[in-house]
């Protein structure tokens, strides 16, 4: 029977045969030709995005939806020693026109020394980098391995073998369905401790790649040069922190991230934050155009971006793209940020918080020319803020006294804040007292309220005069607990566990202070600042989590912690705004009792401006109330979206008193500038309290206040 001996072995050969060629096939599928030696994986690309692919030796041709009637192209050529972009188009009614060609995204990182020891570890401010030894190094780009993945409404084509010092990782180009939008960034991690960085970034060619060069000046004005001679590289003041280049066929826009692009400082002075011209720096050879940081930064605290060891830094820059001219170009990218200004909400009134403007110190009691409409106020107004609460003396009056003295302060600060304020604007008094609680900390009260911080031995809490009225003296933690219950105020922790409150709250949380429901809670503000996070402000976040685990119902809202207020200044991208739940506009001359209320009650979403969230309800109960949770746990949570950038992910955060839980929703299906209404099913059996987030492919995010269960 040696022939069926024989049959079997043809049969198992046959077998691993066929499956040999099924695999050749699916390798076939998986990588669709070698450019140059480089494989390119499709392993992850959905031909059924909308998105297509053709490879030709050394080429990649991507082509994707840009909205309407148009598509956007990128050439790429993966030979060694050509600029990646070979061509970059953009259609309309099926003609493409070439935008830009023959440019290389290009990057400088520079790396200092973080300073882990002697504060409070990676959520340090009080950092000078820059006065550290530090270095600039142009990031290398081999390219390598090639792969393309499709993630929702997205594209990204990611190439290896990019590397600086110390420094490796990949190149990422993100294409969005329906928007004529990119973003390039170099993802790169290192495995030195204490490391601190900052990077300037854009498009470079050996020949100057476009034909004129536009961006709006800090007052709004567009700008041009026709390039005849092109020059040295140039460092630029702008408006919507935009470059733009054109050439025959159309424009293209270079910028940041609004907000992530920007770490933490005292100032927001605008710095140049966009280049354009031949040799940056001496360090990218050739002409191009995009954006940068200034390495000493306000020349007071620089701590630029935190890298710890293994995280995966992101470089980046947008690219816009369009047939039409610079004028049109800045207008579309004035979109994604609203022109820098705060979307009305119906139902709903914008607030900001935390400000030493000094206003008073250097100028009304300096014996200086008051203007009627003094220049921060207008551009609170251009930003379209209802509320500015203040923080006014901060280290510049005289808190303790002379009275005399200190109330004439206070009386200043009131009558200029009731002359400003109007039918639609609210410029509220407050400070930053640092004294009694520990660390610093905010105050608020909801109308006029003199108080003065010292008591002298005999003195009674309050005193009364003819021109003041009643007169606070107080003398610590107790009697400013007293003042605060008293005329109905609030406090806060201000930059919660950084800057002077480092250890702060957590070293007062059980005191009664803290406790009582006069003591709102914290502040979130994007500081410390990380490339590698999807969101700004986890410090914060992470304190609000810990405080709800505690069992306190505490609330945090958005805060600036900004000196000076110029229309020059880069001041969108380092603000955040409170959307406080006000039907109506509170007039200065009646007090501004139902701000506070708000706050307290937790009626409110904080955000950088780009994501919107509305009507935020578990079960049917909004944010700050306390609800019975179903035996089962069972909760339907809603909400409603306004976006501007594509979504990245929302995530419904919960705990337990002890731990917290995550639920992620993924949105990379979104596109640009969309609303959407969202009923998110969830088990929340035996939580305690739950909040939302949304955060967008810029890092831009909104979040709620908690909702409580018994």
């Amino acid at each position: 029977m040696w022939f069926l001996d024989v049959q079997i072995v043809m049969k198992v050969k046959l077998k691993y045969l066929l499956l040999l060629i099924a695999g050749g096939l699916v390798m076939f599928l998986f990588n669709m030709n070698r450019a140059n030696g480089q494989a390119i994986n499709l392993k992850n690309f959905n031909p059924k995005s909308g998105v297509s692919l053709k490879s030709d030796h050394d080429h990649v041709t991507v082509t994707w939806p840009a909205g309407g009637n148009s598509n956007g192209r990128l050439v790429f050529n993966l030979s060694k020693d050509a600029p990646l972009f070979q061509s970059v188009q953009l259609s309309t009614n099926g003609i493409y026109k070439q935008i830009i060609n023959n440019v290389d995204p290009q990057f400088i990182l520079t790396v200092g020394k973080r300073d882990l020891v002697s504060q409070n570890g990676w959520n340090i401010f009080f950092d000078k980098v820059p006065s550290k030894p530090h270095r600039s190094y142009k990031v290398d780009f081999n390219k390598n391995d090639v792969s393309v993945t499709t993630s929702g409404s997205r594209t990204t084509m990611t190439i290896t073998g990019v590397e600086a010092p110390n420094f490796k990782g990949d190149l990422e180009i993100t294409l969005y369905n329906g928007q004529p939008l990119f973003n390039v960034a170099a993802v790169i991690a290192t495995q030195i401790d204490s490391t601190a960085i900052v990077y300037d970034a854009g498009l470079v060619a050996k020949q100057p790649p476009v034909k004129k060069v536009s961006w709006s000046d800090v007052y709004e004005h567009l700008q041009t040069d026709n390039l005849n001679t092109p020059d040295t590289a140039k460092n630029l003041a702008v408006k919507y922190r935009s470059v733009i280049g054109s050439n025959t066929g159309g424009s293209i826009a270079v910028f940041p991230a609004p907000h992530q692009y920007f770490y933490p400082l005292d100032e927001a002075f605008n710095l140049k934050f966009v280049w354009y011209g031949n040799n940056y720096r001496n360090m990218l050879k050739g002409y191009g155009l995009g954006i940068r940081q200034e390495l000493y930064g306000d020349k007071r605290y620089v701590p630029w971006f935190n890298a710890p060891p293994g995280t995966k830094q992101r470089l980046n820059f947008f690219c816009l793209l369009s047939t039409g001219n610079a004028a049109g170009s800045l207008a579309n990218v004035k979109r994604y940020t609203h022109n820098d200004s705060y979307k009305p909400l119906p139902g709903y009134k914008t607030m900001t918080s935390h400000f030493h403007n000094e206003f008073i110190m250097s100028l009304v009691l300096a014996g200086k020319p008051v203007p009627d409409s003094p220049s921060f106020v207008n551009v609170f107004k251009r930003l379209g803020v209802n509320i500015v609460h203040l923080a006014e003396f901060h280290y510049t009056a005289h808190p303790k006294g002379p009275d005399g003295q200190r109330l004439l302060e206070l009386k200043s600060l009131f009558d200029q804040c009731r002359r400003l304020s109007s039918a639609n604007f609210l410029l509220l008094p407050g400070e930053e007292p640092n004294e009694f609680f520990g660390g610093h900390w905010l105050e608020f009260f909801p109308k006029p309220v003199y108080w003065i911080m010292s008591r002298k031995p005999g003195t009674p809490l309050v005193t009364t005069d003819a021109e003041h009225g009643k007169i606070y003296h107080i003398g610590d933690k107790n009697d400013m607990l007293a003042l605060l219950k008293a005329e109905n105020g609030l406090a806060w922790t201000a930059h919660a566990r950084t800057k002077g409150s480092t250890g702060f709250p957590d070293a007062y949380k059980d005191e009664a202070f803290f406790t009582s429901n006069r003591f709102l809670g914290a502040a979130w503000k994007a500081l410390p600042a990380d490339l590698s996070q999807p969101r700004l402000g986890k410090r914060a976040l992470d304190l609000l989590d810990d405080m709800n685990n505690w069992g306190l119902q505490k609330k945090v809202l958005a805060e600036a912690d900004l000196f000076s207020i110029e229309p020059e200044n880069e001041m969108y991208a380092h603000l955040n705004v409170n959307y406080l739940q006000l039907n109506k506009q509170p007039q200065f001359k009646d007090g501004w009792q139902p701000v506070l209320d708000v706050l307290q009650k937790g009626r409110f979403f904080s955000t950088t401006g780009e994501v919107l969230i509305a009507d935020f309800k578990v079960n049917g109960h909004e944010s700050g109330e306390t609800i019975k949770l179903p035996a089962d746990g069972k909760c339907n949570i809603k909400f409603k979206a306004d976006w501007t950038f594509p979504l990245n992910f929302a995530e419904i955060i919960s705990g337990d008193g002890k731990k917290v839980y995550r639920k992620y929703i993924n949105l990379n299906y979104t596109k640009a500038f969309g609303v959407q209404a969202f009923n998110i099913p969830v088990n929340l059996k035996g939580r305690t309290w739950a909040r939302l987030e949304i955060w967008d492919a810029a890092a831009n995010g909104a979040f709620t206040q908690t909702v409580w269960f018994k």
